[in-house]
């Protein structure tokens, strides 16, 4: 049997939360939406979080909330799934790629000042599979040329810096797709301490109305149902001990793997491992990969071709840059199961796949 490189695990805590909500009758956003806000704003340190129908969704409302659109520039990561700078092209604004720290692949805080124009009004920085970006260095940053954050936390459900969760440092936005540390079956969540800020994001998310059938401005269908959030709710109380276990499973591989680069945990960063991230030398990536499946063992590559390199970006929009540090990265990286459904013995199943792969 194939070890799957992502498990979601869902118990009889949601499938009852669920059947709560059936039962109900309500089940477009009511009850159920708000508690689930609230409870994760609370899980990011923040006043306010704000459910919409997808990570992409909460991006792009979160981008428009912001003001961002046609001319400005939003600076981000070209490593990354394309729904980050997708979102900025919903808006009619244009993402400005900087490249990676090659050991977090994680934005390069020293290499932004450079890309800022005129027309840049935001830093998006990507946690990239569960690793917080430098928030000390990046916030620094937009104070000094007047520059909003938007943290695309979509990989990094409870992962802290310096003891502050994701989210909590500009406007945070989530993913709560089935394969991430928790899901709501589908959905994402925005999180601000500015009220202002909530609440147009609310009114984004519903069709542009304040009150009902009054249309203040152009608005999308991007509201959540109470029966996802039923299932986020009940995940959302057993993030702590998800990440705990991913936590553990990357431990243990990282102590046994040979032959490969492991995932760093800088100084102040808590990691929560949504993808196990190793980088395969020499050209190996591909083979290893094989022989992994050959082995029994799922693997995934996130990402194989950057936002940049991307058909659409570089045909239809043009794009013609070099980020060599992005680019040897989509050539290395491999990502392993790490997930808590993991057993003693998958996880000694993964390393022995791995190491005999490397003699």
């Amino acid at each position: 049997m194939m070890i799957s490189i992502a498990k979601p695990l869902i118990g009889d805590e949601e499938k009852q939360a669920v059947l709560e909500v059936l039962d109900s009758g309500v089940i477009a956003q009511g009850p159920r939406v708000a508690a689930f806000e609230e409870a994760f704003a609370a899980m990011c340190g923040v006043k306010h979080a704000i459910a919409t129908t997808s990570g992409t969704t909460a991006l792009h409302t979160a981008l428009l909330a912001h003001g961002i659109r046609e001319g400005d520039e939003v600076i981000t990561s070209s490593f990354t799934f394309i729904a980050s700078a997708n979102s900025v092209l919903f808006t009619g604004a244009k993402p400005v790629f900087v490249d990676i720290q090659p050991d977090t692949f994680n934005i390069d805080p020293a290499l932004i000042e450079a890309a800022i124009t005129t027309r840049a009004k935001a830093i998006m920085p990507v946690h990239l599979f569960g690793l917080p970006a430098d928030m000390d260095a990046i916030r620094a940053i937009a104070e000094k040329h007047n520059l909003i954050v938007i943290e695309d936390a979509c990989q990094s459900h409870g992962a802290t810096f310096n003891g502050g969760r994701v989210g909590s440092f500009g406007t945070g936005c989530f993913s709560l797709y089935p394969t991430k540390n928790i899901t709501s079956g589908e959905g994402g969540m925005i999180t601000t301490d500015d009220e202002a800020l909530a609440e147009s994001c609310k009114v984004i998310r519903q069709h542009g109305m304040r009150r009902r059938y009054y249309h203040d401005e152009l608005g999308f269908n991007f509201r959540m149902t109470d029966i996802h959030a039923a299932i986020g709710l009940a995940q959302l109380g057993k993030l702590e001990k998800f990440n705990a276990a991913r936590r553990q499973n990357a431990a243990f591989l990282s102590e046994h793997l040979k032959g490969v680069g492991v995932p760093v945990e800088p100084e102040g960063c808590q990691h929560v491992y949504h993808q196990y991230t190793i980088r395969v030398p020499d050209g190996k990536r591909d083979a290893l990969l094989e022989h992994l499946k050959q082995k029994g063992v799922g693997s995934g590559v996130y990402y194989p071709v950057p936002v940049h390199q991307q058909t659409y970006y570089t045909q239809e929009l043009g794009y013609d840059q070099s980020l060599p540090v992005t680019e040897q990265a989509a050539l290395e990286v491999l990502s392993l199961p790490v997930h808590p459904a993991l057993s003693a013995g998958d996880l000694e199943t993964i390393v022995d796949a791995v190491n005999s792969f490397f003699g």
